[in-house]
């Protein structure tokens, strides 16, 4: 039995560039590339390319609450959260937690689409949010040293550092050596 697909939403975010992970496995699915619903999952530290991980020293609701809270604090956009578990679960593919948190300050995002206008596949910048099969929770994102790479841009130095410091600084928000000692 094929899950029922809303294909124009897919679509409307994959222009948007929105999509995200969960929305990838949905249009594999919309294409006839089916998944079991039993389907094994990788864990949370999987490698990637050019992918920066923190483990988390909260569980997984209150990392979303604190990284969002960071976002906020340093006055910048927040664009969409996406629940990619509820993406699954409407499919009818178990999915541990996974959030994908998009924002992004457009003063600062914008000048690497104007040195390369296919970086917008990689911006606003995205973090993951997800918990692995033993309750472990992980904050991810693309490292922008990865991506002036992908895009051969080398005319944004200052902006890349700036996005990089940024980044670092909202997910030591969560990051397990930066939690106060309990009392």
């Amino acid at each position: 039995m094929t899950p029922t697909i809303n294909a124009a939403r897919i679509a409307r975010r994959m222009r948007l560039g929105l999509a995200g992970s969960g929305a990838l496995v949905l249009a594999g699915l919309f294409l006839g590339a089916a998944l079991p619903a039993s389907a094994e999952q990788a864990p949370a530290t999987a490698n990637a390319a050019g992918v920066i991980r923190v483990a988390s020293a909260y569980g997984f609701d209150e990392t979303v609450t604190r990284l969002k809270g960071a976002i906020a604090a340093k006055g910048i956009r927040f664009f969409d959260e996406i629940d990619q578990s509820q993406l699954g679960a409407g499919a009818k593919i178990p999915l541990r937690p996974s959030k994908l948190l998009l924002f992004g300050n457009p003063p600062l995002g914008v000048q690497f689409l104007t040195s390369n206008p296919i970086a917008g596949l990689d911006w606003p910048v995205r973090m993951l949010v997800v918990q692995d099969a033993e309750g472990k929770v992980w904050v991810a994102w693309t490292d922008f040293r990865y991506i002036a790479q992908r895009y051969a841009i080398a005319d944004r130095d200052a902006a890349f550092k700036m996005a990089s410091e940024v980044s670092g600084s909202i997910a030591s928000a969560v990051a397990a050596g930066n939690r106060p000692a309990e009392r």
